[in-house]
């Protein structure tokens, strides 16, 4: 069953790359009117005009809700564990799996806060899912690499 997730930071994702000084007041803005017009996440918004790499969006996320970050370049997984979830899905949703203990599946993925992600992984595996963050292209990375047998 999964849990609702939880913020340890209140702060929206925009105000602590601000605070952090990641990016600027008015810089946030700009994204905050590109997302307004072409919708998506404000992490991959600010990516997208090169106002901040990946890896930072990913701390953030860490910052804002614990999740722990997992750079998986050289991260080597398990092809059984990889096969616990299908291409297509570890595609759709941008995740990996890359353990599992028991009945516990971790999954690094892109966008942690996706709630029906996780549900779908855990009715796919039977396992309860833990979250790593990672970046979008590490995770892409990681499913060419892991998919490719």
């Amino acid at each position: 069953m999964t849990l609702p997730i939880k913020r340890i930071n209140p702060q929206q994702l925009g105000e602590l790359l601000v605070e952090r000084g990641i990016i600027t007041q008015a810089q946030l803005s700009q994204a905050l009117e590109v997302q307004g017009d072409k919708g998506g996440l404000i992490g991959e918004v600010l990516v997208e005009l090169k106002m901040v790499k990946e890896e930072a969006i990913a701390q953030a996320l860490t910052a804002q809700y614990g999740f722990p970050y997992l750079p998986l370049v050289n991260y080597e997984v398990d092809p059984e564990i990889v096969d616990i979830v299908p291409y297509n899905v570890a595609k759709q949703y941008c995740l990996i799996c890359i353990d599992k203990i028991g009945n516990n599946l971790t999954v690094a993925m892109a966008n942690p806060l996706n709630r029906s992600a996780i549900e779908d992984i855990e009715l796919l595996s039977s396992c309860s899912v833990q979250i790593f963050v990672s970046t979008t292209s590490d995770v892409r990375a990681a499913i060419t690499r892991h998919y490719k047998r």
